[in-house]
């Protein structure tokens, strides 16, 4: 992606359908039908991608994890955000809609 987003916990995001993925055990692989990559992602991104199967805001994402797992709201919000940069420079994201805060 060559246009610099930044991704808040407004922002709307959901999973492109240019894209495959499969649970494995719990963890999830991803391809990129465009480009032939695959993204491993573990129990908690696998956790995350399947929240992005349907248009959510960062904020839901990030409620719905602290309900699963053990983590501080902080380091949660701080990992979502990282994850979800990545998966959006890997084409496998789209961002839906960018509230301002």
């Amino acid at each position: 992606m060559s246009l610099t987003t930044t991704i808040s916990t407004n922002t709307t995001v959901v999973a492109t359908p240019e894209q495959v993925s499969s649970d494995l055990a719990g963890e999830s692989v991803i391809l990129n039908l465009k480009t032939g990559m695959y993204f491993g992602l573990n129990e908690v991104g696998a956790s995350i991608w399947n929240l992005l199967q349907q248009p959510r805001s960062v904020k839901d994402i990030c409620d719905q994890i602290l309900d699963q797992y053990e983590v501080e709201s902080d380091q949660c919000e701080q990992d979502v955000l990282r994850l979800l940069n990545e998966l959006v420079e890997s084409d496998l994201i789209e961002i839906k809609d960018v509230a301002t805060a």
